[in-house]
């Protein structure tokens, strides 16, 4: 059993939040109310970045204390939005917000994990018609290594698991995000990921 903070109580974190509950684990969700995330974050093991991508980095910078020595799961995508409030664009082109957490935070070990598919398919990927993939990316391998634990707990099995190496693989499951609101407008919300066929 882990002591993991939730950073972020909408869908996302809302869903990831009650699987590792039933998984056993201690969960604590952070809302938004003033030091609530610094309370849940200093007493946790692992953090999980549920909250909007475009915001994160200010409200993680804001915790580096609390985070320092800790595992950040990222799950966000940081992107510019379009008029419909689909993603439009990446917010940090050339990098990514897995990259842009780890430099400002050299402290936390940052995984970046569960950001290419439809937030239903994070908690039951065995759902979906054909296996999807979990990509890890991230510095440090006995980090990785917990959260691989974390995500088969999730439903995910060890194959459907790629690491993809270092932080800045990042960049490319962030971008990954541009093909959400062509899904989306082409299929609507049916829940989706992206997956590597062998």
């Amino acid at each position: 059993m882990s002591m993991i903070a939730v950073l972020g109580n909408g869908r996302v974190g809302g869903s990831l939040s009650a699987a590792l509950t039933r998984a056993g684990h201690e969960v604590t969700v952070a809302d938004r109310s003033p030091g609530a995330a610094a309370d849940a974050a200093r007493t946790a093991q692992i953090v999980i970045n549920a909250t909007p991508g475009a915001g994160s980095l200010e409200r993680l910078l804001a915790l580096r204390k609390e985070l320092e020595g800790k595992i950040l799961v990222d799950v966000s995508n940081a992107t510019v939005d379009g008029p419909d409030g689909l993603p439009a664009g990446l917010l940090h082109p050339g990098s990514s917000l897995g990259e842009q957490l780890q430099e400002a935070l050299p402290g936390t070990r940052v995984v970046k994990t569960l950001n290419t598919m439809l937030y239903t398919v994070m908690t039951a990927p065995g759902t979906l018609a054909q296996a999807p993939t979990a990509f890890l990316s991230g510095e440090d391998p006995g980090a990785k290594q917990v959260v691989r634990g974390l995500l088969e707990e999730l439903g995910w099995h060890p194959e459907w698991i790629t690491d993809l190496g270092g932080i800045r693989t990042a960049q490319a499951t962030e971008a990954a995000v541009l093909f959400v609101p062509h899904v989306i407008r082409s299929s609507g919300f049916a829940p989706f990921a992206v997956s590597i066929a062998r």
